[in-house]
């Protein structure tokens, strides 16, 4: 067994930042992820799950939701698998706070669209594909195109593609290196670096540590591990299975349109056709285990990226 929990599940994700007994930890991190920007001295957590303002809306579940003391908001989001527009999804996730601190009984008032900064942290725990952030943290600021100067501090978002994180522990010099390095490293860690140089890594150990969880707390850190190892198997099957039969059906149908075209042409139609219909099978079938083994709709809908109908439809 490991000495450190995986900070990466969604049990000890939260646990490390979204408790109320290891806010400090949270607090720490935002410093260090945004020294000489920004200091923090308190949290409070907000409440975690966005209710739509209509029927036709879609509800939102952050992983953790604070509002600090000087008054900003992060919004903390975990993903461990790549999903389409998933940067699309955190801007969605940003608007969402910010539509919900508008006073709809005072639109005629200059103050109705005065609303708290929103910082948005990913964690993208996967390799980025071609087109997404190329490096391991990207800043993304609402700024003059030519200029760059920043026309507002109300949106901010910031991406770290873990697996971009490449320095080793002589070469983390900044504070928030080295909460990178201990993250991405903690499952494989026998003990917690740095604890003299860096008193909140002692918290950090007491937290993570598995041999002090109760027995309670073992038994959900055990079932949010098999959830995640689960959910990654069912993708990763599934995507398998529905690349190969989606490809093969694209391109013998796209050969046979093709066919008074050229064969060329009609390859290439195929094999974009099957692409696409095996990456939707890939999600149904993943959301179809994943709502099999109990999961709730909203999570089925973050981790395949179906809408709430599509899921509604699935037959068990």
């Amino acid at each position: 067994m490991a000495k450190y929990i995986n900070p990466f599940t969604d049990w000890g994700f939260k646990r490390l930042f979204g408790q109320e007994f290891s806010k400090d930890l949270l607090i720490s991190f935002l410093n260090d992820l945004l020294e000489g920007e920004l200091h923090v001295k308190d949290v409070v957590f907000k409440d975690k799950e966005q209710l739509p303002q209509t029927k036709d809306q879609r509800g939102i579940i952050y992983d953790v939701f604070c509002e600090t003391d000087t008054g900003e908001r992060f919004i903390l989001e975990m993903q461990n698998k790549w999903q389409p527009n998933f940067l699309d999804r955190s801007i969605c996730y940003a608007c969402r706070s910010i539509l919900e601190q508008v006073d709809k009984g005072k639109a005629e008032n200059q103050d109705a669209y005065k609303f708290l900064p929103i910082y948005t942290v990913c964690f993208m725990n996967y390799m980025p594909k071609a087109g997404e952030v190329n490096k391991f943290r990207t800043d993304i600021i609402l700024a003059d195109k030519e200029s760059k100067e920043q026309a507002s501090n109300k949106l901010r978002f910031i991406y770290l593609a873990l697996p971009l994180f490449k320095k080793e522990p002589a070469e983390c010099e900044s504070d928030f290196d080295k909460w990178i390095y201990v993250l991405t490293h903690m499952e494989a860690l026998t003990r917690m670096p740095w604890t003299a140089q860096k008193k909140i890594f002692e918290k950090l150990e007491e937290y993570a540590d598995s041999h002090r969880l109760s027995k309670k707390e073992w038994e959900a850190y055990e079932n949010s591990l098999w959830i995640a190892r689960d959910n990654l198997a069912c993708m990763a099957a599934a995507e398998s299975e529905a690349r190969a039969e989606g490809m093969a059906k694209g391109m013998a149908k796209g050969m046979a349109k093709g066919m008074a075209k050229g064969m060329a042409e009609g390859r290439a139609k195929g094999m974009a056709e099957g692409r696409a219909e095996g990456s939707n099978e890939a999600n149904i079938n993943a959301a179809q285990r994943m709502l099999a083994d109990g999961m709730s709709k909203e999570l089925v809908m973050k981790y395949t990226g179906l809408s709430l109908e599509q899921i509604s439809n699935i037959n068990l």
